[in-house]
């Protein structure tokens, strides 16, 4: 149940069209639900604009398939990342509208009448490596709401690929940067736009790198003006941060709730939309 919804159900107690012992079923299991395992957010829609995020890692096939059925259940889409492909498929068996992104490992179901997309969010990525991670925050910023370009490979190493593209991010309202190895590119990318840059360092590299830690003190030692970093391999949360900086430039200033969901169309310079 998000916002809208929620407004309707009152709308309809008020105006006598539904009992207020049906409205009260509804909102049974309003905010939360107990499932054992779990205690399920069900209140999150109306808080932040989306339903709760099923973070899969950790968790058994059966313990994410429930907790993904009764949130489908509750508001018809869904967010799960880090998914096996075997919890994928008892998913799908639940849910036919559920795809899976193999690169992100991320299963999307979304809703039936999506908003348009808002705004726009570049992401990139320093290395072909770094993809997953990338594809991880593209993904979730595009359900969210935002419309997603993505432009992958472009690292320092040869600087003609990034500055070859300054049309695509004097674009964008907000740049994901994606970078494993020495983790420069968020400084030079922010170094080259006025627009907010969250960095996402990754444990791509070699011994040195110690799993993403190099790169990730890169990065909070940047000094360009404007740069802002999540956790090591975190794409999620920055897909997330990118989307409620994009959708504050939206017209009414709200976060849109629809989600949405397409397909990268080139593995270098894709645009999501419908």
């Amino acid at each position: 149940m998000d916002r809208r919804e929620l407004l309707t159900l009152l709308t309809r107690v008020r105006t006598g069209s539904l009992s207020v012992v049906r409205a009260l079923e509804r909102l049974r299991h309003f905010p939360s639900e107990d499932l054992g395992f779990a205690r399920m957010d069900n209140h999150r829609a109306i808080r932040q604009g989306f339903p709760e995020v099923i973070f899969c890692e950790g968790k058994t096939v059966s313990q994410a398939t429930t907790i993904a059925r009764r949130s489908l259940l509750r508001h018809g889409m869904l967010l799960a990342t880090r998914a096996s492909p075997e919890i994928f498929n008892a998913i799908k068996a639940k849910a036919p509208r559920a795809a899976y992104h193999p690169l992100s490992r991320a299963i999307v179901v979304k809703p039936l009448h999506p908003a348009p997309p808002v705004g726009q969010v570049l992401v990139l990525s320093a290395g072909t490596s770094d993809i997953p991670v990338a594809e991880e925050a593209a993904v979730t910023a595009d359900i969210l709401g935002s419309r997603v370009e993505t432009l992958y490979d472009v690292g320092v190493a040869g600087l003609h690929r990034i500055l070859d593209n300054r049309a695509a991010m004097d674009a964008a309202r907000v740049l994901v940067v994606v970078a494993g190895m020495d983790g420069v590119l968020p400084s030079v990318v922010g170094g080259l736009v006025d627009k907010p840059v969250i960095a996402v360092p990754t444990s791509v590299g070699y011994g040195a790198s110690f799993q993403g830690l190099a790169a990730l003190l890169t990065m909070l030692n940047s000094c360009a003006a404007g740069v802002a970093v999540v956790n090591i391999d975190n794409g999620f949360g920055a897909g997330v941060l990118a989307h409620r900086i994009n959708s504050m430039g939206d017209s009414d200033g709200r976060v849109p709730a629809g989600w949405r969901r397409t397909r990268l169309n080139t593995p270098k310079t894709g645009k999501r939309g419908r």
